[in-house]
């Protein structure tokens, strides 16, 4: 029985008095049958307590205190003058044999007792009391001394114990490793540094003489041999190289061959990964960086190609590889578009992918327009104004939106470190991207357009067969069952829009219907805003100042009189402002459309945004997407509000790109003449002419003026800025008014119960798609597929997909599935993932698990039972042993 002594900085002054405590409570124990005495063996090894041994006194027993040369005297006395007093023997030194021990017969008889400090050490440890440990501790003394390593020790949970497992305890306690597993307390030497003269966790292991253990073992779990040398700095490099090898082609490793650990592949690359996704990960990219410049690791892999790259991130420098890659590959037209947006597709589960995603995120925008150009690439050749508008809000505003989204992605990286080539590369892709977008997709369409409604704009003043905006209120508005709220969002343009019904259908359970109407000509803030409010008849007169002003049944349509004209059509009417909504408490709020029946909320981020730089209005469309889906949510939970349009007084044309001088005209009217006049339209007096212009019959009913525009994509030559970004024209980006009609579902209203599945917002699912359930290597690729297409009730999620064995635990790495896909068609919501085995002892008999489990929320969705069958078997680290 071991004595629990906790000895701090050998206080002997307590340590005496607890053990004469400890000792008194033994001698005043009853006796065994047959025993009339106790007599008990104190073995102190180390003589810690020889001198306080002479003065120490018990209740009820006498001392006897060993020397090495009194044994006979000690055995006659006990066994001869004495055999009724209880006696405790004092033996301060270990014997070298049983033999040598004349007393041993009397102690197996009697009993032992041990409070020296390895002992105490050993009890408080709980670690059993053999010889082998005692020497550990003994030859370790030096580490076991201090009482805050000793309970560091024991916190950081050793388990059963051997020699290996103690060495690696006091390891872990010395660099700080939360485990004595082997490979965090490598990654704990490492991410201290590569200097060994600098490195805080390998000194402190020196110190405590424990190199050579740690050496030891990193030779036998990772095959790097330190006869080579023991350096951390070749060692990192070795391990890097070795974890590569498992997944890169031999010719990646060209002169660096002996780096390579073969057999050791799979450890590495365990190490490497658990390393990045650990809890060391901000320490990770450091030593990444350190080890693909001393490699030029950059170098090596631009000569792979980018299958062969495939999902490999081990290394900050892959993705730029990639990137360049992939961009030359563009500026070559060397790439087919599916290329571009799987290889973008592949690497947003990557490691580094957050730091490129704007890069990525134009290439796939880029690649989308490639794909759209090679579906149009006869042009276009549609016969009517109908037919090009159904063209043109049922697939072609998709070029918009992919232009729009790719110019947003590029903003993000002006400004940025890039490096110079990856920044030449996709300002050039930019370029491309303009050339694209203004020669093939806006001249061509715009053209097709244009000579399509040249007749009806001439004669009609408007496009024949397609809904008007003028009659927006009397046909959405007027007559409404049910309180209406309308959200008019200045310079929203269809695609916009489009964008913002995705959303709004993935996000909240909802019907969504996204249509259209044809905007007023010109298409500018005063007409759209006016042709949107209740009203018999518009007209048009020259203020006080010579400008036009838009009047509704005789009244001004000036952003201070909407309220009135709406109440004066129907008096529980109320006309707000986002901006000011926004900034009010939510009773204030609430008190605003108390009692209404027709809401009008005027939103205005997009064309306040070109005011300041028009190089900011394609960001400004991502904000109001935001801020609509914001507004829309108060709508509903603050006010009740149900049902929702939303929709613009007019849409924008913009192009990144100075224009060229072939894009510019001048009115070729006569000053006089003009009435107002803008870079994409012109009013003028009844009488005046502009032949190279589009003529407008522009609002026949006043008949004292005349509209005109120029053609396709052309600016008038006005002075002043603001060229990129224009409206007041009839493109289809500008004249495209979206009205976007929404309806929230509730939880509790028939249409939800009847239809749970639509509306219920789950998370869209992934399944397993590869058949078979067997794996031969230890790197492996399996097929999954995204069940349903995100939207109709159903939400992007992503999922975590590894392996476990029977008990749980992990034993591959993780691979993320981001289940975004809108398609509906299920061949375009498939996922490839490649996985790597941990280094383990694989039976073909044993349980084992793909799990797919929802990262969000944790949910196991799915768990298939696979059979592993690998020619890999895991070697047990018993250094010490």
């Amino acid at each position: 029985m071991f004595l629990n002594i906790e000895i701090v900085d050998r206080n002997i002054d307590m340590d005496i008095a607890e053990i004469v405590q400890e000792l008194n409570r033994r001698f005043a124990l009853p006796l065994k049958e047959y025993y009339e005495r106790h007599i008990i063996f104190w073995h102190d090894p180390e003589g810690e307590f020889a001198e306080e041994i002479d003065t120490l006194s018990l209740d009820n027993a006498k001392v006897l205190k060993l020397t090495g040369k009194n044994q006979f005297l000690t055995k006659k006395i006990l066994s001869h003058d004495d055999l009724e007093s209880n006696y405790l023997v004092y033996v301060p030194f270990d014997y070298e044999s049983l033999e040598d021990n004349w007393l041993l017969d009397i102690e197996i008889a009697s009993g032992s007792f041990r409070a020296d400090l390895i002992s105490m050490w050993m009890d408080e440890a709980k670690i059993p009391d053999e010889l082998s440990y005692r020497k550990l501790l003994k030859q370790y003394r030096k580490f076991f001394n201090a009482r805050e390593r000793r309970q560091q020790f024991i916190n950081i949970s050793v388990g059963e114990y051997t020699q290996s497992k103690i060495m690696l305890g006091m390891m872990a306690v010395l660099v700080k490793s939360k485990s004595i597993d082997v490979g965090d307390i490598l990654r704990a030497v490492l991410t201290a540094g590569t200097v060994m003269e600098e490195n805080e966790a390998y000194q402190k292991l020196e110190s405590f003489n424990l190199t050579g253990v740690f050496w030891s073992m990193v030779r036998q779990i990772t095959g790097y041999d330190e006869k080579d040398g023991s350096n951390l700095s070749r060692l990192l490099l070795y391990l890097f190289v070795t974890a590569a090898s498992r997944v890169l082609p031999n010719r990646a490793f060209k002169e660096i061959e002996t780096l390579k650990g073969d057999g050791f592949e799979t450890y590495a690359f365990d190490f490497i990964s658990e390393w990045m996704h650990g809890v060391r990960r901000r320490e990770f990219q450091p030593v990444a960086q350190r080890v693909e410049k001393a490699l030029n690791f950059a170098h090596r892999l631009k000569g792979l190609s980018l299958d062969e790259l495939g999902s490999f991130d081990l290394l900050p420098c892959v993705d730029g590889v990639v990137l360049e890659r992939l961009l030359q590959d563009c500026l070559d037209n060397l790439v087919h578009p599916e290329t571009i947006r799987k290889v973008c597709e592949r690497r947003r589960s990557a490691f580094w992918y957050d730091e490129w995603e704007s890069l990525y995120e134009g290439l796939w925008q880029y690649g989308n327009m490639l794909a759209f150009a090679e579906e149009h690439r006869t042009g276009f050749h549609l016969t009517n104004p109908r037919e090009v508008w159904e063209a043109y809000t049922g697939n072609y505003y998709r070029m918009d939106s992919y232009y729009r989204k790719f110019h947003a992605a590029f903003a993000k990286t002006l400004g940025r470190n890039l490096p110079e080539v990856l920044d030449d590369a996709y300002k050039q892709l930019s370029e491309m991207v303009e050339n694209h977008y203004t020669n093939d997709y806006l001249a061509q369409l715009g053209e097709n357009w244009t000579k399509n409604i040249a007749h009806d704009l001439s004669e009609f003043g408007k496009i024949q067969e397609i809904p008007q905006q003028t009659d927006f209120y009397k046909t959405k508005v007027a007559g409404a069952k049910y309180r209406i709220f309308v959200v008019i969002s200045d310079a929203m343009r269809y695609e916009v829009a489009a964008t913002l019904a995705d959303e709004l259908a993935r996000e909240i359970p909802s019907e969504v219907n996204l249509g259209s109407c044809q905007s007023m000509f010109p298409s500018i803030t005063k007409f759209g805003m006016a042709a949107l409010l209740p009203h018999e008849n518009l007209s048009v007169k020259l203020d006080g100042s010579g400008n036009l002003a838009v009047l509704a049944d005789g009244q001004s349509t000036d952003a201070g009189n909407r309220d009135a004209i709406l109440k004066g059509a129907n008096p529980k009417s109320v006309a707000l402002k986002a901006s000011e909504l926004n900034l009010m408490k939510r009773s204030e709020r609430t008190a605003k459309v108390k009692g209404m029946e027709v809401v009008y909320i005027y939103h205005d981020t997009i064309d306040a945004a070109s005011h300041t730089d028009d190089k900011k209005v394609f960001t400004a469309c991502h904000e109001t997407i935001d801020e609509l889906k914001n507004l829309v949510r108060i709508i509903i939970n603050e006010f009740g509000g149900t049902n929702i349009i939303l929709t613009s007084d007019h849409g924008f044309l913009y192009t990144g790109r100075p224009l060229a001088e072939d894009s510019k005209a001048g009115s070729g009217l006569a000053k006089e003449d003009i009435v107002e006049l803008s870079r994409r339209y012109v009013i003028t007096d009844k009488e005046a002419e502009a032949d190279h212009l589009l003529a407008v019959n522009f609002m026949p009913e006043n008949g004292d003026f005349k509209g005109f525009a120029p053609k396709e994509q052309i600016r008038l030559k006005v002075k002043g800025s603001g060229m990129n970004f224009v409206h007041g024209g009839v493109s289809l980006q500008e004249m495209v008014v979206p009205v976007l009609e929404f309806k929230h579902v509730r939880s509790d209203s028939a249409a939800f119960r009847k239809n749970r599945k639509q509306y219920a917002m789950k998370p869209v699912q992934v399944r397993l798609l590869s058949s078979g359930h067997k794996v031969s290597n230890m790197d492996f690729g399996l097929n999954f597929y995204q069940v349903e297409a995100a939207g109709s009730g159903f939400v992007p999620a992503n999922y975590d997909v590894y392996f476990t064995d029977a008990y749980d635990n992990a034993i591959s790495d993780v691979q993320r599935i981001i289940a975004d896909k809108v398609s509906p068609e299920s061949t375009d919501r498939s996922f490839r993932c490649n996985f790597n085995l941990k280094a383990g002892d694989y039976s073909r008999s044993a349980q084992y698990f793909l799990v797919i489990q929802n990262a969000d929320t944790s949910e196991v969705v799915q768990k298939v039972e696979f059979q592993i069958d690998t020619a890999f078997q895991k070697e047990e680290f018993n250094f010490m042993e």
